[in-house]
């Protein structure tokens, strides 16, 4: 069906009102996540927008995760992107459970650990202080997402081990029982090692994100940790208010996000 003349009278550059048509479907439920959008012929007929203008909407919308284009077979709408701050600390269970998806986890490693020297630098202790130490993946529907390599100051949180963190998320615990007063965040991007590509199930050639955060509570630093996210599977973004000049104003967002590609 034609576009109605007056949808595109807007004040709106046309690229925008363009991706507004096609994001409008897709939160409306009328495209879920794996649907095949019309061809872009379909599109330049069906709406009236020039080939420039419909390119560049498409461009944006992907790179901004709502849709995938796959090379020889079509444009497919991904799930709607999963958010997570880098300037808020959020529980990834509760972010994968808003979205309508199921979080799971495998404890890969649970126990104490002695503080080397780059762990005890990070804690301000004592290099051979004794610390907790868990290993954990974190599944979206089955498939594993992050791992999750914490530390922690067992003299802030001494019952930290005692928790299963099959049921509750690390970050949910510690948020519950030490109030973060400091987040530190540190963003690299690396190939995986060969224990990662295991836990993550990748390939040896696709790239990681890490995530380095180190929390305060008390004016004591309570935890030091690594999330680990397959490339494939996160984007991280960010969007902020600036002055005139283009310095740093305001922290509106910046989040890695995680979609599925569909398959054809």
């Amino acid at each position: 069906m034609r576009l109605k003349e007056d949808i595109f009278t807007g004040p709106q550059p046309l690229f925008q009102q363009f991706k507004d048509y096609i994001l409008a479907r897709i939160r409306s439920g009328e495209w879920p996540p794996g649907t095949k959008i019309p061809s872009e012929n379909t599109l330049v007929r069906e709406l009236g927008v020039s080939r420039m203008t419909l390119n560049r909407g498409l461009r944006e919308l992907m790179h901004e995760g709502f849709i995938a284009r796959v090379h020889g077979v079509g444009t497919y709408v991904r799930d709607l992107p999963h958010q997570t701050s880098l300037i808020e600390l959020r529980n990834i269970a509760d972010e994968i459970r808003a979205l309508g998806h199921e979080h799971s986890a495998d404890i890969i490693k649970a126990g104490d650990a002695v503080a080397t020297r780059d762990l005890s630098e990070r804690f301000g202790v004592a290099a051979g202080s004794n610390l907790f130490h868990v290993v954990l993946v974190h599944n979206q529907d089955g498939v594993p997402v992050q791992i999750e390599n914490r530390f922690v100051n067992p003299e802030i949180v001494p019952d930290f081990l005692d928790q299963d963190f099959t049921k509750l998320t690390p970050t949910g615990y510690l948020v519950s029982v030490a109030p973060v007063g400091e987040l530190e965040h540190v963003v690299k991007a690396r190939m995986p090692t060969s224990e990662e590509q295991d836990l993550l199930d990748i390939e040896p050639a696709e790239p990681c994100l890490v995530l380095h955060r180190r929390s305060w509570s008390w004016g004591m630093v309570v935890s030091v940790v690594t999330f680990t996210y397959p490339a494939g599977r996160y984007e991280l973004r960010g969007r902020y208010r600036t002055t005139a000049m283009g310095t740093l104003a305001e922290s509106h967002s910046h989040r890695p996000v995680l979609g599925e590609i569909p398959k054809p």
